[in-house]
């Protein structure tokens, strides 16, 4: 039963990943090998984020909400942007579309995420005895980093490669752009802010991601239309 748990949890946390490559064109033009380089860029800034937290955080004797630590902990986040911007724009591609770049890219990075922060504790959790919804949970919310993920591959996109843009538009992609890089701080301060339980800020980032995902969409169809 503990193996069967850890097996739905793991399906749930990293099955839409493989779906959504294989249920997209991205398998069609294989865009794998662009999936690998984001998933390794990632890991690079992982370490790079590591290394400032470790440095510049203090270790807080409480769970508490600190603004000062949080707002340090959102400016060492944009560390993430800096390795969006290199795996778009600096990395060498296939000839593949900038629609399927910003895809390959966004779910690289997005499965290294779920990988670096959600397969340890799932192997050691799920496989307990005591049943747990914790880990359902997790997967819910890697479900939810993957389409932000995506969304923010797509506003860097339009940001760093689209050069076209209606100029009315340019404001609501860098605003959302900031929103959505900046989620793990919004989470926090639910978390600890406002004392949300975790299934509550699970839905937010369920209901938060799709609204995103849709407004990047619009976005992104929208600097696509030729200009009149």
């Amino acid at each position: 039963m503990t193996m069967f748990h850890f097996f739905n949890c793991a399906i749930l946390t990293f099955g839409p990943h493989a779906v959504y490559y294989s249920a997209t064109p991205l398998s069609e033009y294989d865009t794998l090998g662009t999936s690998v380089k984001a998933a390794l860029v990632y890991l690079g800034t992982a370490l790079v984020k590591l290394v400032c937290l470790a440095t510049f955080l203090q270790v807080s004797e409480n769970d508490g909400f600190d603004p000062y630590q949080e707002l340090l902990k959102a400016l060492i986040g944009f560390i993430d942007v800096a390795g969006l911007y290199f795996a778009l724009t600096q990395l060498t591609h296939r000839n593949i579309s900038q629609n399927h770049k910003f895809q390959a890219v966004g779910l690289g990075w997005a499965f290294a995420d779920s990988v670096l922060h959600r397969l340890a504790p799932l192997w050691v959790g799920a496989r307990g005895l005591e049943f747990t919804w914790d880990y359902i949970l997790q997967g819910l919310e890697a479900n939810a980093n993957l389409v932000l993920s995506i969304s923010l591959a797509a506003l860097g996109s339009l940001i760093w490669l689209r050069k076209n843009k209606p100029k009315t538009l340019i404001p609501i992609i860098y605003a959302c752009a900031g929103i959505v890089a900046t989620m793990p701080s919004i989470t926090s301060y639910l978390r600890r802010g406002l004392g949300w339980h975790f299934p509550k800020v699970v839905g937010f980032e369920l209901f938060t991601s799709l609204v995103m995902a849709f407004i990047s969409w619009q976005l992104f169809s929208a600097c696509q239309r030729p200009s009149t």
